[in-house]
């Protein structure tokens, strides 16, 4: 029972409380709790805990580290940026902003369509106002939106040949 609308359905079934009861208790139409409990509709972590506060409960969220699938190239690309941001400061950062620049200039010419356009302006917008941070995330984030923008890093050229070698060794 992992699926928020099957813990919705079994906590019902404890209480003994109708689709109609809890909807007149939460304010939540019946119609939509009958869609989560079928799983045709979504339903929130906190669509789930205000339906089960209502029935005297509360949701715990049980958080774990995990491994996400990534890609062989997408592997690659995330090795090689974590290991450039290890070493980004904003020093660095305006060390390499010239090499930076000229790589989105290449990139434009040689990239058409969204979201790569789209990413090469977010990316020109990082680096031009110095958000340490924000590149921090996009180099090393395993979302899908920093593995995206990865796509069109212009970060290329600026580690070394040994630490690349080492960071693509470490990609099976």
């Amino acid at each position: 029972m992992t699926d928020r609308g099957s813990i919705l359905r079994e906590v019902m079934l404890e209480v003994g409380i109708t689709q109609s009861e809890l909807s007149r208790i939460s304010g939540v139409r019946q119609p939509s709790i009958s869609q989560y409990i079928s799983g045709r509709g979504h339903l929130s972590d906190d669509m789930l805990d205000r339906l089960l506060s209502c029935m005297g409960y509360r949701l715990e969220v049980v958080r774990r580290p995990f491994r996400p699938e990534l890609s062989r190239s997408s592997r690659r690309s995330w090795e090689l940026h974590r290991r450039l941001s290890s070493h980004l400061t904003s020093e660095t950062l305006d060390e390499w902003r010239p090499t930076m620049l000229r790589n989105l200039i290449h990139l434009r010419e040689v990239n058409r369509g969204q979201p790569h356009l789209r990413n090469l302006d977010r990316w020109e917008h990082l680096i031009e106002s110095g958000d340490v941070s924000r590149l921090h995330r996009v180099m090393t984030g395993l979302d899908a939106d920093s593995v995206e923008m990865r796509e069109v890093s212009p970060l290329r050229g600026l580690l070394s040949q040994g630490e690349r070698s080492e960071a693509l060794g470490l990609v099976s």
